[in-house]
């Protein structure tokens, strides 16, 4: 495997350790193939908002398995599905299920472009939506190194179509906008993942709603980190928007590859068969996901759930943020729920341009400290942590006072 592993930020690069080597996973602990145990803040890139193998969702994979693992047919587990997630997203009139986030941003570019009969898709700087071509361009976490296209590979052709501006700038963008009404779609993270956790301003969205609806432009939320993330809702509902698709992933997958997209009917139905959007996928709608994904969901329906999250992420994050503000410390502390990122060496991070003075070489330190001490967060200072229900108040406070000591440690100087 390139770099012994399967995905880039996986290879530790930059951490100059060994990388992490993963055995199991049980409630919010990590165990590596040496046995020791890590608390996990990673939760498989905020997919195991439940933590890891939860009852529940273990035992309706293991009944479908024993029933089939996959048949590559229509099942009613995609119906039913359909219907629990448009439940809590009505702006999703008709969804497609595929088998990646990547495959959700890669259609719903392709679904615009053919509704709208137009090219030219807007994105922002930082913003991540999967390694497809034309979105990989001013890209956020592992290719925030790399330059402007973000991978070889991609002929110039592929992006020239597609545009990056910077985040939460309303009045940069809406002028882009009002001076290029033949802009197909606008797809934007209303909270980022992959430069760190940033969330939109509500203006800065409403704008972006505003504008497109005045040139019939279609308004893309990509909540492929988001959806069932910062509420049962999703970030739409967090902010009060109604976009004309959506993107989903992760934690409606339970812990499988799955992803989806899903939006206003009349867009929806330009796909095929009834539209001349193709799209197709053997594993779409897996039934074992499919299963996994609906009791991961049922088990977000219970009452109280994002409260006590939100009151275990604040008995996490609330102390840090406490000290930081007393001592005026050179970092911040962005969360939305039970997303957060801890930024070294700069005070306020709005967009990917605040990060040009991030401090690398600290967030190395930093890893290094909690690793030794039991706590895995995402390896990589653009990457967010997570939260999840199976974080005992134990570990949170352990973690929280690891964090406070490395802090007294190297900023009591």
């Amino acid at each position: 495997m390139p770099g012994g592993v399967n995905s880039p930020v996986r290879a530790f690069t930059g951490l100059n350790m060994t990388p992490l080597m993963v055995s199991s996973g049980k409630g919010d602990t990590l165990y590596d193939v040496d046995g020791h145990a890590y608390i996990d803040y990673c939760c498989a890139w905020g997919s195991l908002i439940l933590g890891h193998s939860p009852p529940n969702v273990i035992h309706a994979a293991q009944e479908q398995m024993a029933r089939g693992s996959s048949f590559g047919i229509a099942t009613p587990y995609e119906h039913a599905f359909a219907f629990k997630i448009m439940h809590h997203f009505p702006s999703i009139e008709k969804i497609r299920f595929v088998s990646s986030g990547t495959e959700a941003g890669m259609t719903v570019v392709r679904l615009a472009r053919g509704f709208t009969g137009r090219s030219l898709i807007v994105k922002f700087n930082g913003h991540y939506h999967g390694h497809c071509d034309s979105l990989l361009i001013q890209a956020g976490s592992g290719v925030t190194h790399l330059p402007q296209a973000s991978s070889h590979g991609v002929p110039h052709e592929l992006v020239q179509h597609t545009v990056s501006l910077p985040f939460n700038d309303t009045d940069t963008c809406r002028r882009f906008l009002r001076e290029h009404p033949e802009v197909a779609a606008v797809i934007v993270e209303p909270v980022t993942g992959n430069m760190g956790v940033v969330p939109a301003e509500k203006e800065f969205l409403q704008m972006l709603r505003e504008e497109t609806a005045r040139t019939s432009a279609l308004l893309i939320l990509d909540e492929v980190i988001t959806g069932f993330r910062v509420s049962l809702n999703g970030a739409q509902g967090l902010y009060g928007i109604t976009p004309d698709l959506t993107c989903l992933s992760k934690i409606i997958g339970g812990g499988f590859p799955v992803g989806a997209f899903g939006g206003r009917r009349e867009i929806m139905d330009a796909l095929a068969p009834l539209g001349n959007v193709y799209q197709a996928g053997t594993l779409s709608g897996n039934p074992v996901a499919m299963l996994a994904g609906l009791a991961t969901i049922t088990a977000l329906e219970q009452p109280r759930f994002y409260e006590s999250l939100e009151e275990k992420t604040r008995l996490l994050t609330d102390p840090i943020q406490e000290v930081i503000r007393e001592r005026n410390l050179n970092l911040c502390l962005n969360r939305v729920g039970s997303m957060l990122t801890l930024f070294f060496g700069v005070k306020e991070v709005k967009r990917k341009e605040d990060l040009h003075s991030l401090d690398l070489e600290q967030f190395q330190n930093f890893f290094h400290f909690l690793f030794q001490r039991g706590i895995y967060i995402s390896p990589s200072a653009y990457e967010a942590w997570f939260v999840s229900s199976s974080h005992t108040d134990e570990h949170l406070l352990y973690t929280r006072d690891v964090i406070l000591e490395f802090l007294n440690r190297e900023y009591s100087r």
